[in-house]
């Protein structure tokens, strides 16, 4: 007593923390004890009473000695009940004797108590006719059951109707999951996420999509694991993560693998990557594919290389095609080619079709043209984006334009920016000046800086010229869209772009704005740039600095550049640099520079030899 008072001190005092409170579990084991004494004493009347004759006890004692498993008991039992018209007592004997092994003993009986009405006899007997492939039997008995309104029977209809792909399934199976049918509520969900993907959200697929939650839920709340996976995908999809994470958490604890795998991306998306890698390991033992790449991306990542590797194998295992292109992608990652190239060839050959493409990468980067077209080919042709690009590259190379434009436009159309600047490109060179902005719009959109300047050009040959301004009068400037795509192809670091927006920016009078981007692009390696920026400084009076980038110029090949460098040297008297500068335009050009230098050198060479 003294322990017992101790431990109810220490209960009370709140430093044990308990799953069940102490007084429910004592309440439950009484519960027990007393259902437990109820039923035994609930055996001993209905025995008695059957001794007495009494059918109905007899049926009930039958059922609840089958129940316990005690079929030598039940069966006299049953079987005087079923001699006295009681069909409860005929369904049950059926069951007994099917769990004997006497099914078709067992049929007729179900047959003489789906006959008396019997709802659950005629679900049986629809049961044991679609087992042995008599469907019509089993459809007729399995109606009989569903219009009495049993839950099993409807479900067990809809479930024979839709393996014939019948109208009819879905109103079984709905009334059969409005009837508290978890599986059916599943199935019916399915069936309507199948229908709303089929229309697609603007052809009427949302009202489809909120039924089909509606029965995750209520079958996920039944217990259905896969139910609560579906559920979880469709709230993260809306971006509710932390009502997507309970119902992932939920389903992943009643042993669903993809459910845990779903959890460990959400929570390595919210920066948890040990709890992540838990349930990744999780899912991973229990066969998941995906978690097993999970795995080794992340032991990857983590320099792991080894462990990496294991779980990709694992992935293979699992038969997730992924491993193989991961495993793949490691080698290539470490040198190791052959071994890149032969399970590049090993996925490629499953249907990965981005293993497909990075395999005709690897064997053209060999010297394979003729081996890595037709993994190209084939990865294009099964949807791969890249692969399409690529194969254009190719055809370009061997100048079959129209062959690769057809390839640069599916890629392009696929939103793959590169390809859409090489089709904008060709319309421009073709003169359909509207489809060429249309692209490289796309491409521009999708971040080239290439696309952006280009773009920026075709606008730029449109605009009005500026109108001049009469002197005192401020010229309120109002960025085109030209200068923008300009401006952002700048700052991606196009050279040409920065030296356009240097001049435009120069034309408006915003010196210091056109001495940075001319600086920008000048010091990225644009003779262009380099040139402008010397003329801006020449005219600012910094001659010397203006020198220091002609010289850059000239020496990258810019002509203009070179006759400055000329000129100043003439007019400083070092008519022998002077010279050499006025050699360099004239073989520089172009032509009107060289027919100057030219008249300068020659000015010069009379001067030296006076």
């Amino acid at each position: 007593m003294d322990v017992m008072g101790d431990k109810v001190t220490l209960f009370d005092s709140g430093r044990f923390a308990l799953a069940v409170d102490p007084v429910e579990i004592v309440d439950g084991a009484r519960d027990e004890t007393g259902a437990a004494a109820d039923e035994v004493a609930e055996l001993a009347r209905r025995r008695l009473a059957a001794e007495a004759g009494d059918a109905e006890a007899m049926s009930v004692l039958g059922a609840m000695l089958l129940r316990r498993g005690d079929l030598d008991a039940a069966e006299p039992h049953l079987r005087a009940a079923t001699a006295a018209g009681d069909r409860a007592a005929a369904n049950n004997l059926g069951v007994l004797l099917q769990q004997r092994g006497y099914p078709d003993e067992a049929a007729g009986w179900w047959r003489i108590a789906a006959v008396a009405g019997s709802a659950p006899a005629a679900h049986a007997l629809g049961r044991h006719h679609r087992e042995r492939g008599d469907e019509p039997a089993a459809e007729y008995w399995l109606r009989q059951s569903a219009e009495q309104g049993h839950v099993l029977g409807a479900y067990a209809l809809a479930d024979l109707l839709d393996h014939r792909a019948d109208a009819g399934a879905e109103r079984w199976m709905r009334i059969a999951a409005e009837r508290g049918h978890r599986e059916a509520a599943y199935r019916l969900a399915r069936a309507l996420d199948r229908r709303a993907t089929e229309a697609g959200s603007d052809g009427g697929g949302a009202e489809p999509r909120a039924e089909a939650e509606q029965w995750y839920r209520q079958a996920a709340a039944r217990g259905h694991r896969r139910a609560a996976l579906h559920l979880g995908a469709i709230l993260e999809g809306r971006g509710e993560l932390k009502e997507a994470g309970r119902w992932y958490l939920t389903s992943a604890k009643d042993g669903e693998p993809q459910a845990a795998c779903a959890l460990g991306f959400l929570l390595r998306d919210a920066g948890d990557t040990e709890s992540a890698a838990v349930w990744w390991l999780r899912a991973a033992q229990d066969g998941d594919g995906n978690a097993a790449n999970a795995l080794g991306a992340l032991h990857a990542e983590r320099g792991e290389t080894q462990t990496a590797e294991r779980w990709y194998r694992a992935a293979m295992d699992a038969g997730d095609v992924n491993g193989a292109y991961n495993l793949a992608l490691l080698c290539a990652e470490q040198g190791r080619t052959a071994q890149a190239e032969q399970w590049y060839r090993r996925a490629a050959y499953a249907g990965h079709r981005e293993a497909a493409n990075a395999l005709a990468v690897l064997l053209l980067q060999g010297g394979d043209t003729a081996g890595a077209e037709p993994w190209f080919s084939k990865a294009a042709e099964a949807g791969s984006v890249d692969a399409a690009f690529n194969l254009g590259i190719l055809y370009a190379g061997r100048d079959l334009t129209a062959e690769a434009l057809r390839w640069y436009e599916r890629a392009a159309a696929a939103g793959h920016t590169e390809a859409a600047l090489q089709v904008g490109m060709a319309r421009l060179a073709a003169g359909d000046e509207q489809d060429a902005e249309r692209h490289l719009r796309c491409a521009a959109g999708g971040g080239s800086a290439e696309g952006a300047y280009r773009l920026a050009t075709v606008l730029d040959a449109r605009r009005p010229p500026v109108p001049a301004h009469e002197l005192g009068e401020s010229a309120v400037h109002e960025k085109t869209e030209c200068e923008e795509w300009y401006e952002r192809a700048a700052t991606q670091g196009h050279r040409r772009a920065q030296v356009r927006v240097g001049m435009l920016a120069a034309a408006r009078g915003d010196v210091v704005e056109a001495a940075r981007w001319y600086r920008t692009a000048a010091e990225a390696g644009s003779r262009n740039g380099a040139f402008n920026l010397g003329l801006l400084l020449a005219r600012e009076g910094s001659e010397p600095e203006a020198v220091v980038w002609w010289t850059r110029a000239a020496d990258a090949g810019h002509g203009r550049a070179a006759l400055r460098l000329a000129l100043v040297h003439a007019r400083r008297g070092e008519l022998a640099e002077g010279q050499r500068w006025a050699d360099r335009a004239a073989a520089l050009g172009p032509r009107e520079v060289a027919a100057r230098a030219t008249r300068l050198r020659d000015a010069l060479r009379e001067e030296l030899s006076a």
